[in-house]
C-alpha cells in the first residue's frame, strides 16, 4: 500500500497493463472519447518513445495543468497509467490509476529504490503499442521514491498491479518499451503486428498449439 493517501492498491493482474479499465461495454460516447485520447498519444515508431526523459526541477501550476491534462487522456484511452513521453514530452512525470476505485495520481522524478525477489508475469498493453499485448515478467513488489505534483517528497510500497503499472511507466521515462521485457517469440511477433497494423497477443499462440500436438501440462504463471 502507498504511504501517501492519494493512492491504494491491488492484484496481479491478468490483463493489460494499459488496457481498458472499465468491464462494462463502453458505449459510443465512450468510444469517441477514447479516440480522441488515443489521437494524442504517441506510437511506436516516433524516437521519443526511446528517448530518457528529464529531470523534473520546476513545480509551477502549468506543471499541475499538464498532469490534469494527462489524467483525462489517460480516463478517456481507459488506461491505468501514462508517462509524459507518450505525449512527446521529455520530462519525468508519469500518472497512474491503478483501478477503478483508486484516485488518479501524479508521480514526477520516480526512482525505483529496491524490488523484490518475487516475480510474476502478467499480459501486457500499451497505449503507443497498439493492438498489441505480451507477456511481461516483473517484480511483484516495488520501493518507488518521487515527489508529488507540488514537489513534495513521496515513498510508494507497491505490489501487484499498482508495482506493474509503475514499472511500466517508469521504462517509459528511460526509453524502455514491453517490447523489451517480453520473450523473443513474443516480441517477433509483436513487432510484424505493428508493422502490418494488425494485432498479436499471447493468446494468438495458445490458439495456434490447440490445433497442433498437446505439450505436456505443467504448472507455473
Amino acid at each position: 500500500m502507498s504511504e501517501h493517501s492519494d493512492i491504494e492498491l491491488d492484484e496481479p493482474h491478468e490483463g493489460p497493463v494499459e488496457g481498458d479499465a472499465t468491464p462494462d461495454e463502453p458505449t459510443e460516447e465512450e468510444l469517441r472519447r477514447r479516440d480522441a485520447a488515443l489521437a494524442e498519444v504517441v506510437v511506436y515508431g516516433d524516437p521519443v518513445l526511446r528517448s530518457k526523459a528529464s529531470e523534473v526541477r520546476e513545480f509551477s501550476q502549468a506543471l499541475r495543468e499538464e498532469a490534469d491534462h494527462m489524467v483525462a487522456i489517460m480516463r478517456d484511452a481507459m488506461g491505468v497509467g501514462l508517462a509524459a513521453t507518450q505525449l512527446g514530452v521529455l520530462r519525468r512525470m508519469l500518472v497512474f490509476q491503478a483501478g477503478p476505485d483508486a484516485t488518479p495520481t501524479a508521480l514526477l522524478n520516480p526512482v525505483i529504490e529496491w524490488s523484490s525477489a518475487d516475480l510474476a508475469t502478467a499480459a501486457e498493453g500499451c497505449l503507443s503499442l497498439p493492438r498489441v499485448i505480451v507477456d511481461v515478467e516483473r517484480p511483484l513488489h516495488v520501493r518507488v521514491s518521487g515527489a508529488d505534483i507540488a514537489g513534495e517528497p513521496i515513498l510508494i510500497e507497491a505490489s501487484g498491479l499498482e508495482a506493474r503499472v509503475l514499472q511500466h511507466e517508469i521504462d517509459h521515462l528511460d526509453g524502455v518499451l514491453i517490447l523489451d521485457r517480453t520473450e523473443r517469440d513474443q516480441r517477433k511477433a509483436a513487432l510484424r503486428a505493428l508493422r502490418e497494423g494488425t494485432s498479436f497477443t499471447p493468446f494468438d499462440e495458445e490458439a495456434e498449439d490447440d490445433d497442433a500436438e498437446p505439450e505436456p501440462a505443467h504448472e507455473g504463471g
